[in-house]
């Protein structure tokens, strides 16, 4: 094999060029219906109502990605690559429309789940064809490259949406996602093989009570979050521990598994990975409600809220890209110093984002310098954390593992959703509300969620040092 081969130039030439465009293109697609959704929901909750119910939107939306991610392998097993691009399509076409014609929050948050299925698959598909159509040496660009089209969505859906909520027209905002999709499945219809080259992954029965234990932590936060009291919070949170550690325990006894086998063993590299990315998203997660401190405590409009807060997933995509081709000690680097970097991003802002500045510049500059600093530390090892599980995986649970990865992503992205759900309803997002139950709740949701990626430095630090000795053993 060509050292073109292992390079940006292998990836972006030839048939993998096109197959980039088409893998790379479900995943911005999906990246843009987030970006959409998070810039006009304060609009939609100003028309409908629902503010109580404010989180939720992400919260499902995630949840029903799981279980599209999940169904994934059976869905190409049974319908090839074409035919499950075609059937993820028409449910987010589905659920956009419903997003489209809502006339109360209820039936806005049933379009998101709608959405948020479709999604699941389209994300999950790009990551197992990458598995499916690219040569190994591929997979850290083939990563980046797809992971890097939330830089993409950064442009495009706070545009998208920040346009037609200052026009007094969100509803239009998610009709557009309509023939955006439309063109976007004709496209992989045209470049996809018919079938992926391996669809293994289909033909094993589905861990159907991992996925309804996953599905009740996250839910049980959202639910208890939903009071006002603080002992409902704590309620759901323990169901969500105890619920949490019933998926664990299921892991090691049933013969269907969510994750390879003795991924989950507290010696286990992947146990590592997984805890590394999964604190980082969480961290993230804190972005949900960004849009809506900046127009209540800050004086911007939906558009400019909507850039600012994309900055993490720019941030994120220009780590990522960068650190890509990194080697050896590089990699090692990345991945301990991510965690630090979300870290002291998060600080920022706690301190930064609660204060009522009515659009004070530098006020405005350390928000921005925090949402960078988040995605950036994010992105920094990203590709190569992920390329690490398919490399550390058994032999026979690469098609797992695979699968493994948008299943972390998704769930700590669920979870941290409904954790930021929760926290800022105890800070009075709700309660007394306004001015003040918003600053307090900024402050609650950013300091609190900062304990997520100080815990990742310890779990990427065993990441880099595992790495450190294989290296050494070599």
């Amino acid at each position: 094999m060509s050292a073109r081969e292992g390079s940006w130039g292998g990836l972006l030439s030839g048939v993998n060029l096109a197959r980039s465009i088409a893998l790379a293109g479900g995943v911005a697609l999906h990246a843009i219906n987030i970006y959409i959704a998070t810039t006009v929901l304060p609009s939609v909750v100003k028309e409908i109502g629902g503010l109580e119910l404010y989180a939720w939107n992400t919260t499902l939306f995630v949840v029903a990605s799981i279980l599209g991610s999940a169904l994934t392998a059976r869905l190409l097993a049974a319908a090839g690559s074409r035919g499950a691009y075609a059937v993820a399509t028409a449910i987010f076409i589905a659920g956009s429309l419903v997003c489209a014609l809502a006339p109360s929050m209820p039936v806005m948050l049933l379009g998101r789940a709608l959405q948020g299925l479709g999604g699941g698959f389209l994300f999950a598909l790009c990551y197992a064809m990458i598995y499916s159509v690219f040569d190994e040496r591929l997979w850290p660009m083939a990563m980046a490259l797809i992971s890097g089209m939330w830089g993409v969505a950064t442009l495009l859906g706070p545009a998208v949406g920040g346009v037609f909520a200052q026009m007094n027209a969100w509803r239009a905002a998610f009709g557009s996602l309509v023939p955006m999709t439309l063109v976007y499945v004709a496209l992989v219809w045209l470049v996809l093989p018919a079938r992926a080259q391996d669809a293994r992954a289909g033909a094993g029965r589905l861990p159907l009570a991992q996925l309804l234990l996953l599905t009740l932590a996250v839910l049980a936060v959202s639910v208890g979050s939903m009071s006002p009291d603080p002992l409902w919070n704590i309620a759901g949170v323990a169901l969500a521990a105890g619920s949490t550690l019933l998926l664990v325990r299921r892991e090691f006894t049933s013969e269907t598994r969510l994750f390879p086998k003795d991924a989950l063993r507290l010696d286990s590299p992947l146990l590592a990975l997984y805890l590394t990315i999964g604190l980082l998203v969480v961290g993230m997660t804190s972005e949900t409600f960004v849009p809506y401190f900046l127009q209540v405590l800050h004086a911007q409009t939906p558009l400019v809220s909507g850039y600012l807060a994309a900055l993490m997933a720019a941030g994120w995509t220009v780590s990522e890209i960068w650190s890509s081709g990194w080697k050896h000690e590089g990699i090692r680097r990345a991945i301990a110093s991510g965690p630090a970097l979300v870290l002291a991003g998060m600080v920022a802002l706690a301190f930064s984002a609660p204060l009522h500045s009515q659009g004070d510049g530098t006020v405005l500059a350390f928000i921005c310098l925090g949402l960078a600093l988040v995605g950036f530390g994010i992105g920094l090892g990203w590709p190569h954390l992920l390329t690490r599980i398919l490399q550390v995986a058994p032999s026979g649970d690469q098609d797992t593992a695979a699968t493994s990865i948008t299943t972390v992503q998704l769930f700590a992205t669920a979870l941290g959703s409904a954790l930021a759900g929760m926290l800022a309803n105890l800070g009075g997002l709700n309660v007394p509300g306004g001015i003040e139950g918003t600053s307090r709740a900024a402050w609650w949701l950013f300091a609190a969620l900062a304990v997520a990626p100080l815990m990742a430095i310890g779990a990427a630090a065993r990441v880099a040092a595992a790495l450190k000795r294989e290296e050494g053993a070599s």
